[in-house]
């Protein structure tokens, strides 16, 4: 069967804006791929530290946290700096950071000389936090935003599953060198120079909807003629983000309190952060190998036992980004929440009624693997793809880089509290009380959790404007053709979405 010139012409134009933004996916995400390696490490990497260091538990506390106070000054910082200096610019400046902290934070000699670089460190991770998710949001169209905003969440997990299986085979073959934790924590170097090298040279164009709001419109078109399908696509997209931009001014925070529907964004992100962290999943993903060992398995089993951990992390999200194409946000994260409730249920009953041992271990492994595959499929990556999305464009930089702040700060009280809980109160009390927190967290979602599937930023911002909560609830318009609905000047991406691109 023979196709004509006019046929050939499109196909290869439909390749070329896939593989385009599969690039520009790809190497952004290598910022996600450090959140998550960053954070990993640390895992595997902390008892040999404190053999060579001679960590005492402050110490320890004080290495673990200036990551995580480092990431949320830097999400809060980045997010504004993101506004002036552009998402692109910015990143390039925190894969630079990345680098420096990571070869500061791995090669100093004492521990006090490591807090500098290791908050160094964290500032670029929250950093990327706030920045990777919003330039992934602004660049890809309305059809496949989740799909490709959640592939950072896909990177950050499997970049922790990597930290725990370098941990593993590190930890287990050179286990009586205890500077073994140095080179755990220096390859992170090599994706953070693969960031940056991407940034620089592999043709990254900057957010069209940042290029719009400084008056940049044919850098902004030439940036959507590269990542639309067509022309038309392309001219339709920058007409409506030039109607929205014409209509906003940037904001400062005061300004965003007195307005109320703005006030109401910005809350309903802060609480969807927040309902993220107090699920508890970084007490596994930090303190996986020690819940384990206080289960009753050996230290270097556990190192390997808390692999799984990560291997359904990076499964779930991979299921998680295939059931956006299909299903709504707000019904994957409470179909998550409820899961997530009901593990951390049967963690605390496992823990009353079972004697600590091998049995016990491997019963609250598996219960640990069955929270994370709901966590990771619907809790995670709806949160930091909600994040991307729902902020209007004149406050997204600054509501992006509070919301993920505060997330980095309920994070870091977690870190801090989880192992003071557990020797307070026991297994069973403290997951019960993330039990009861995780039903809150629903009541929560279900009342003021809008729907973003299937609609243009500009579409949320104008139903959150005109208090429009029945539309918000709702998944926006689909078709079984690839086209672009034009209707009272609002542009809605209409294309298939088969698999991830």
């Amino acid at each position: 069967m023979h196709t004509n010139p006019s046929q050939r012409s499109l196909c290869q134009q439909n390749s070329s804006y896939r593989c385009f933004l599969q690039k520009v996916t790809w190497i952004c995400t290598l910022g996600g791929l450090l959140f998550g390696y960053d954070t990993g490490v640390i895992n595997g990497a902390l008892p040999f530290m404190r053999d060579e260091l001679e960590l005492t538990d402050l110490t320890i506390g004080l290495v673990t946290s200036s990551l995580l106070i480092g990431a949320a000054v830097g999400a809060f910082v980045c997010g504004k700096l993101s506004d002036r200096l552009g998402r692109k610019r910015t990143l390039i400046i925190l894969s630079i950071i990345f680098i420096i902290g990571t070869i500061g934070s791995s090669l100093m000699p004492k521990v006090w000389s490591i807090l500098p670089f290791r908050f160094l460190l964290g500032f670029a991770v929250g950093g990327a936090s706030a920045i990777v998710p919003v330039y992934l949001a602004e660049l890809s169209p309305a059809k496949r935003r989740g799909q490709l905003v959640t592939r950072n969440e896909l990177m950050i997990v499997t970049g922790q599953l990597l930290a725990y299986v370098i941990n593993a085979i590190l930890g287990n073959i050179w286990s009586d060198h205890v500077w073994i934790w140095r080179l755990m924590m220096l390859l992170a170097v090599l994706p953070a120079v693969g960031l940056l090298l991407g940034l620089l040279f592999a043709d990254v164009p900057e957010s069209p909807r940042w290029l719009v709001a400084h008056g940049r419109h044919d850098e902004a078109l030439d940036a959507l003629r590269k990542s639309r399908k067509t022309e038309a696509d392309a001219m339709a997209e920058l007409d409506e983000v030039q109607k929205t931009a014409r209509e906003d001014e940037q904001l400062q925070f005061m300004d965003v309190m007195r307005e109320p529907w703005l006030r109401r964004c910005l809350f309903i992100g802060i609480g969807v952060a927040m309902c993220n962290q107090l699920a508890g999943v970084n007490s596994i993903m930090y303190y996986g190998t020690n819940i384990l060992i206080e289960q009753g398995l050996m230290t270097n089993v556990a190192l390997t036992a808390n692999i799984a951990n990560g291997a359904i992390s990076v499964l779930a999200t991979g299921l998680g980004i295939v059931l956006l194409g299909k299903i709504g946000r707000r019904p994957m994260l409470l179909s998550g929440q409820i899961g997530t409730v009901l593990a951390h249920l049967a963690i605390g009953t496992c823990s009353l009624l079972m004697a600590r041992g091998m049995a016990r271990a491997f019963v609250v492994l598996s219960l640990t693997v069955t929270f994370l595959l709901f966590q990771q499929c619907g809790i995670s990556p709806i949160t930091w793809l909600m994040q991307s999305e729902m902020f209007p464009l004149r406050i997204r930089g600054l509501a992006m880089g509070l919301s993920t702040s505060i997330l980095w700060l309920v994070n870091c009280l977690l870190t801090f509290g989880f192992p003071i809980l557990i020797s307070w109160v026991g297994m069973t009390v403290t997951f019960y009380a993330f039990a009861v927190i995780g039903c809150c967290a629903m009541l929560f979602v279900f009342h003021f959790m809008p729907e973003t599937r299937r609609k243009t930023l500009e579409q949320l911002e104008r139903q959150f404007q005109t208090k429009d909560i029945k539309a918000l609830k709702k998944h926006g318009p689909g078709d079984d053709a690839n086209r672009r609905v034009i209707s009272d000047g609002n542009a809605d991406v209409v294309e298939s979405a088969n698999g991830w691109m």
